[in-house]
């Protein structure tokens, strides 16, 4: 998935709202199996009642909702209004706005908790998606930053892989995308934006799906595969995705995708 970290912009709502938003339905369904991974965060930070939330590229609301069960104030923001949508009727009492992470709409200083599920390196930014994070952290406030793991412990790898071809290329003059996985890098990006870096730490987790015709139609939804491959295409996409994943069949026919995460708990200066 493209993403730069130092190139100049104006931000990335623009190109990926629209996509993300065009099969929002089925991107839901994938985004509620990804809840382990809200929840490890939130076992490691021990957020607390009446403490306000951000969630940055809050998808359709679902880390948003566990923090409210827990007492939290939350506020949401994403690129996609469809998703949006879906986010509210999930959690009515969030606060939730469409925008872009680079310049968010809020307030120095407003946030106990700011999270980014796999969102940052969607920015054309992402040194400054993270400064704007700390912006409107309060000083020594937590900053969750999650990305995908290392690529053969990540059974989406060879979805992405399919998929590149139909990706957005990168902006022009935009520099290689560095391996967030590694030791150090996530650090190295976050005090770059004036962060304190803090403990980091990896999380696996499967999602399952019961079918190939499920598989198919849920891993087209992400970043707009289906959008991107268009009518034409998407079902050369979809059959794309079901051979790259024949590995992860079990025998009743269902899929199980094993997917490791890294995180870095960053402070707000």
């Amino acid at each position: 998935m493209p993403f730069a970290t130092t190139a100049a912009g104006q931000g990335s709502a623009v190109r990926w709202g629209p996509l993300w938003g065009a099969r929002a339905a089925d991107w839901a369904a994938v985004e509620e199996q990804q809840q382990p991974t809200y929840e490890a965060a939130l076992a490691r930070i021990g957020l607390q009642p009446d403490q306000r939330v951000l969630d940055i590229g809050c998808g359709t609301g679902v880390f948003l909702q566990l923090a409210a069960q827990r007492g939290a104030q939350v506020w949401g923001l994403d690129a996609s209004e469809a998703l949006l949508q879906i986010a509210r009727g999930r959690v009515p009492a969030a606060q939730l706005r469409a925008g872009e992470m680079q310049a968010l709409p809020f307030e120095d200083d407003s946030f106990d908790l700011v999270c980014g599920f796999n969102a940052f390196f969607f920015a054309q930014d992402m040194v400054a998606a993270l400064r704007e994070a700390g912006r409107v952290a309060r000083p020594g406030a937590p900053v969750v930053i999650q990305v995908f793991g290392a690529p053969q412990r990540c059974d989406l790898e060879a979805v992405k892989v399919v998929t590149r071809p139909f990706m957005p290329a990168p902006p022009p003059g935009a520099p290689a995308a560095p391996a967030l996985w590694r030791p150090g890098v996530l650090e190295e990006l976050a005090a770059a934006a004036g962060l304190r870096a803090g403990r980091a730490f990896d999380v696996s987790y499967a999602m399952e799906y019961p079918d190939a015709q499920t598989l198919a139609q849920r891993l087209v939804a992400p970043a707009g595969i289906a959008a991107l491959a268009g009518r034409g295409r998407e079902q050369e996409v979809r059959a794309r995705i079901v051979q790259a994943l024949a590995r992860q069949r079990r025998a009743d026919g269902s899929y199980r995708l094993r997917n490791e995460f890294h995180y870095l708990v960053a402070a707000a200066p």
